[in-house]
Formats: structure tokens, C-alpha cells, sequence
């Protein structure tokens, strides 16, 4: 094979992913935006005071309704911890934001299967319960009050003016009346597009680096490296492994998908693709930014903290799910290479194609150019700004 039709095999299957996954990821935006709508950002904070159990599970509720984008999720979980949101639960909203999200389930369910949903489900809650004894037990208060102080300094990372933005609808009125007046309209399109511009690149090379080694590295090497031969070893060694592979990889959230159903295809462990798929957090250019953030110390605690839940995490979604007998056949997984043809997906994609259209153009008509040129930035430039029905406040 030469290198032209090399690289137009890999940008195939990078299509075919492309089109597979379409209408489902613009329903799970389209819901993801309609929750956002009607859940305001300046009543979490007061939500999220303490550790307890109650706070965290309101807190993950919470992440669940918010941003799938990894960099705004652990940007907003800065901005809750500076003004007063306890620190575990302010970690456990950051989690829940990239991890129980609407649109990965979606994604997880179109791709791989309704198992591996069932499983981001189960071990997401796992992995934030792991983490909260994690920080009670190790978590000094001198390395906490040393993450304030740095966290004060208001040093910038990545995607602080989209975490900023509150675009809920302001009316009053139900739920129903709220998200079906003009002003709710407008209000779903600026968090559905503002979620689509956040996510974009990683979605786009999580594809890419997908395609490229679904058809650059064979089968083979990756049955090796899971050992895919011994079960017991490959149950082991996959959630272990996964996150390394995600930390490598340099995408995150749901950019990661495309990249575990090649893991899957290739041999890793139920628990391993779990584990890979949470590891979203881990990466090279987040740990970075919880550097900036929190101090080189926090920075490794967390990457230390992180990485055991996950791998604990992946392990007991392993348990769970093999005793239950509900870990698919790896011999049925395949990745997605037939391309455009006329059947369901084509019409779902048209249709959900139209509505995002639509979303789009009451976008640009309502100030979303203005809110895009505001996505980066120092944090504290945001400091005051509202975005909500297509006008800015101060």
C-alpha cells in the first residue's frame, strides 16, 4: 500500500466514524444544551459548600447538566473551588462533567454498544465515591491551602470564557414555558454551539488518531499488547494500561471514543476501555493546566489520586459486569468503514443536520460571534459577565 492510499484509507474509516456517530452527537449536544438552559452556573456554588455524600452526589448531578468539554469542566471547577465550593466536591463536578454526560452515553451506545453506557454509568459514580475517601484519607490541609492560594492567582488555562458564561434562561415561568419562549430559544443555541465550538478539535483528532490506527497498526500488535491470548492477564493489565494509552493520546472526553472502540477491537479488557475512557482527565495538556491552577504538588497529587480511582474503577466495572454476564463479545466489535448509503443513519443525519442548522443560524442572529471571540482568556476577564438571550451583561 503507498502512502497516498494509505492516508486515504485512514481518513475513510475517520469518515465513516464521522458519519456513524452525527446525528447522535448533535442529539446528545441538543440535550446536553436544553438542561444547561434552565440550570443557572451562580446556584451551584452555593450547592456545593461541603464534602458530604449528599453534596457530591448533588454535585455530580450537577456535572452531569454542564459542559462535556473537558478543558471548560476543569476550568469551572477552578472558578466553583475560588469562590467557596468545597474542594472533593468541586473535583467531583469536573468528573461527572466529562464522564456522565448525555452525549458521551449516546456515543458509548451508537459505537460500542448499550453495555459500555450501562458501564460509564456505573463506574463514574465508583470513581468519584474512590476519590472523595482518596482526598479524606491522604488530602492535607496544608497542600489544599496551598492549591487556594495558587488557584487565587487566577492563572490562565484553557476555554475560561466558555466555562464563565452563564446562558440559562432568565424568564420566569416553568420548566416547560422557560425552555419553549423565544428567550429559551435562544438560550439552546448559544450552549449548543458554544458545546460544539469547545469540543470540536478534540472530536476531530480523536477521530483522525482513530482512523489513523485503525488502518496504519494491525490487529496483531494490539492482541499482543493486551493479552488478548491469556484472559485472566488481560483483565488485569487493561484498566492498568488504558489510562497510559488515554494520557498519550492528548484527547480527551468525547474525542476519546472513537480511539477506544480501535482499543476494543484490538483486545483491551471491558474494565480497560472503562478505565481508558475515564482517563479523560489525565492528559498531558490538563495536567498542565491543574499545574497552573493548583501548584506542581497538587498537580501530581491529583494525577496520582486520578489515576488510582480509575484503574480501581475499571476493575470494578470489570467484576460487576463479567459476574453479571454483561460484557459484550470482542469478537462482534467493529469499526464503522461502510461510509455514506441510504439507510436510517443517513436520515437521522439529515434531520438532526437541519436542526443544528437551525440552532446555528438563531446563534449568529443573537450575538454568538461576540461570545465565541470570548471563549479563551484570563479568568478573571470574565469576571461580571453574564451571556444569556444573546446579550452580554456587565
Amino acid at each position: 500500500m503507498t502512502a497516498v492510499h494509505a492516508v486515504l484509507h485512514a481518513l475513510s474509516i475517520t469518515g465513516s466514524m464521522t458519519w456513524e456517530i452525527t446525528w447522535a452527537l448533535i442529539l446528545g449536544f441538543l440535550l446536553s444544551a436544553v438542561v444547561q438552559a434552565v440550570v443557572r452556573k451562580s446556584t451551584i456554588v452555593r450547592l456545593l459548600g461541603d464534602g458530604r455524600p449528599r453534596t457530591l452526589a448533588r454535585a455530580s448531578l450537577l456535572g452531569a447538566a454542564s459542559s462535556s468539554c473537558s478543558y471548560a469542566a476543569v476550568a469551572l471547577a477552578r472558578s466553583l473551588f475560588r469562590k467557596g465550593a468545597d474542594f472533593t466536591a468541586a473535583m467531583a463536578f469536573e468528573i461527572a462533567s466529562t464522564n456522565l454526560v448525555v452525549e458521551l452515553g449516546v456515543i458509548l451506545a451508537l459505537l460500542m454498544g448499550w453495555q459500555f453506557t450501562l458501564a460509564e454509568f456505573t463506574g463514574g459514580p465508583i470513581m468519584i465515591v474512590l476519590l472523595a475517601v482518596l482526598f479524606r484519607l491522604t488530602l492535607r490541609k496544608r497542600l489544599l491551602d496551598q492549591a487556594r492560594t495558587q488557584a487565587e492567582e487566577g492563572r490562565p488555562g484553557a476555554m475560561e470564557g466558555h466555562a464563565a458564561m452563564d446562558m440559562s434562561v432568565r424568564r420566569p415561568g416553568t420548566f416547560r414555558q422557560r425552555l419553549l419562549s423565544r428567550e429559551g430559544y435562544t438560550s439552546v443555541s448559544h450552549v449548543f454551539v458554544m458545546e460544539w465550538a469547545a469540543i470540536l478539535r478534540d472530536l476531530v483528532l480523536g477521530l483522525l488518531i482513530a482512523g489513523a490506527i485503525a488502518a496504519w497498526v494491525p490487529e496483531s500488535f494490539w492482541q499482543s499488547f493486551f493479552f488478548q491470548g491469556h484472559p485472566l492477564a488481560a483483565k488485569l493489565w487493561g484498566p492498568v494500561v488504558g489510562p497510559v494509552v488515554a494520557l498519550a493520546s492528548f484527547v480527551c472526553s468525547i474525542g476519546n471514543v472513537p480511539l477506544a472502540v480501535v482499543l476494543w477491537k484490538g483486545g483491551i479488557s471491558f474494565g480497560g476501555v472503562v478505565a481508558f475512557i475515564f482517563a479523560d482527565l489525565l492528559i498531558l495538556p490538563i495536567l498542565n493546566i491543574y499545574r497552573k491552577y493548583y501548584g506542581a504538588r497538587m498537580a501530581l497529587y491529583l494525577a496520582g489520586t486520578f489515576y488510582l480511582a480509575v484503574v480501581v474503577a475499571g476493575y470494578a466495572v470489570e467484576l460487576v459486569f463479567g459476574g453479571l454476564g454483561l460484557v459484550p463479545d470482542q469478537g462482534d466489535a467493529k469499526v464503522p468503514m461502510e461510509g455514506v448509503s441510504w439507510n436510517y443513519t443517513t436520515v437521522l443525519n439529515i434531520a438532526f443536520l437541519v436542526l443544528a442548522a437551525a440552532l446555528l443560524l438563531r446563534f449568529l442572529r443573537t450575538g454568538g460571534r461576540q461570545m465565541l471571540a470570548m471563549m479563551g482568556g484570563s479568568p478573571d476577564a470574565h469576571a461580571g459577565h453574564e451571556h444569556h438571550a444573546g446579550h452580554p451583561h456587565h
